[in-house]
């Protein structure tokens, strides 16, 4: 029987040595590399033509013992507590004591970072004896084939977006849900997916109701209410808090241009350094807090969104840099809200904003109180 789910799961065992030698032998994955690692100069003619080659026979050698994408996630793993130990001042981690061992979770976060929030979100359940993440990325991420096997090799799973209609997008849709529900019940396999497409760029973390909507495409109508549906994935909001973000001088400067144009052109290139400034960035303090599993008491898809909202706001661990952005905005805060520890004085964080032009401050200041304004607004009486 063929595998419906063929051109969106990821690779499986049988299909990592092909890809991985797919990968050396590509000019634009090493060329991608090399920028990450030692930045554009490195492309130029002369010094591209004699890095690309060192740079495969390093890769080579790395990646010569992986057989199985287990192996290649032992790797990743090395090369993500690097990161931690040198661009954090600490991962911490709460909630784990919510999920059941024996049964696998659809995890649903927070966005604030393309490859970090599925990959702090990963290892934090892999420290803890859990099984890695499938992870879902969205193809518009993929345009490159050095991305989309690099990315599907690592557990990624793809979703359709650039799709032409409305009929293609809903067999899209339906075939994703399906694929999500048969990992969580049949697979017993753990699944990463944001709250919403694209990035809280503005700080306001929210659950696109259109996500829940997917989700509920793979209900069986006829012998299962939307609420059991929903119980039956058993969501788990994810919170991830970082002090700072290694983004918010890109993030300002693209609010900025839409406030000021009404429009934003993204460069071909500029997922890609995104990606890489969040992984290489100063984050400060990092927390990752896992909810509780969502039950059965839901009717619709907002009901359910509010509901990981509710979790996710109040699982955002606050720091002083929220408390600083929302004084400088709005004065004093006349309210008593948790705040943690934080890495950096208040000098330090108000000479990160005056580095930004005097049209992009105020978004980047707002990116940050906006965490703080979300649990105000969530515990003000309606």
């Amino acid at each position: 029987m063929p595998d419906p789910f063929a051109a969106i799961r990821p690779y499986n065992d049988g299909e990592v040595r092909p890809t991985i030698d797919r990968l050396l032998g590509s000019t634009d994955f090493l060329n991608a590399m090399l920028r990450l690692r030692f930045g554009e100069w490195a492309l130029l003619p002369l010094w591209s033509w004699l890095l690309r080659p060192l740079a495969r026979l390093y890769l080579r050698r790395q990646l010569a013992r992986v057989d199985s994408v287990h192996d290649l996630q032992m790797l990743v793993k090395t090369y993500v507590e690097r990161m931690i130990e040198d661009t954090t001042t600490g991962l911490t981690v709460s909630g784990l004591e919510h999920l059941d061992p024996a049964h696998a979770h659809l995890f649903i976060s927070n966005h604030r970072d393309i490859a970090l929030d599925p990959a702090l979100t990963n290892y934090a359940l892999h420290r803890a004896g859990y099984e890695t993440l499938r992870i879902a990325i969205g193809d518009n991420l993929l345009s490159e084939q050095w991305v989309a096997d690099l990315m599907r090799l690592n557990k990624s799973f793809v979703v359709l977006r650039s799709v032409s209609g409305p009929r293609e997008l809903l067999a899209n849709s339906k075939l994703l849900a399906q694929y999500i529900r048969k990992s969580i019940q049949k697979d017993n396999a753990p699944i990463w997916i944001a709250q919403r497409e694209g990035r809280a760029k503005d700080g306001r973390d929210r659950t696109e109701a259109a996500v829940i909507k997917m989700l509920s495409l793979s209900r069986d109508k006829k012998h299962e209410s939307f609420g059991d549906h929903i119980a039956s994935l058993r969501i788990v909001p994810v919170a991830i808090s970082y002090e700072l973000d290694p983004c918010d001088a890109m993030k300002a400067r693209e609010l900025s241009e839409r406030e000021s144009t009404g429009s934003y052109e993204k460069s071909d290139q500029e997922d890609v350094e995104s990606i890489g400034q969040g992984i290489a960035g100063n984050k400060g303090r990092v927390h990752v807090k896992f909810g509780t599993p969502l039950g059965s008491n839901f009717e619709t898809p907002a009901d359910v969104a509010a509901a990981i909202d509710a979790q996710i706001v109040h699982g955002y661990l606050l720091r002083p840099v929220n408390l600083w952005a929302f004084e400088s905005l709005e004065g004093p805060l006349e309210r008593n809200v948790k705040i943690g520890e934080g890495s950096i004085s208040r000098a330090e964080f108000e000479d990160r904003v005056r580095a930004l032009s005097e049209e992009e401050r105020p978004f980047a200041l707002a990116a940050y109180a906006n965490a703080l304004r979300s649990v105000l607004e969530l515990d003000t009486p309606s």
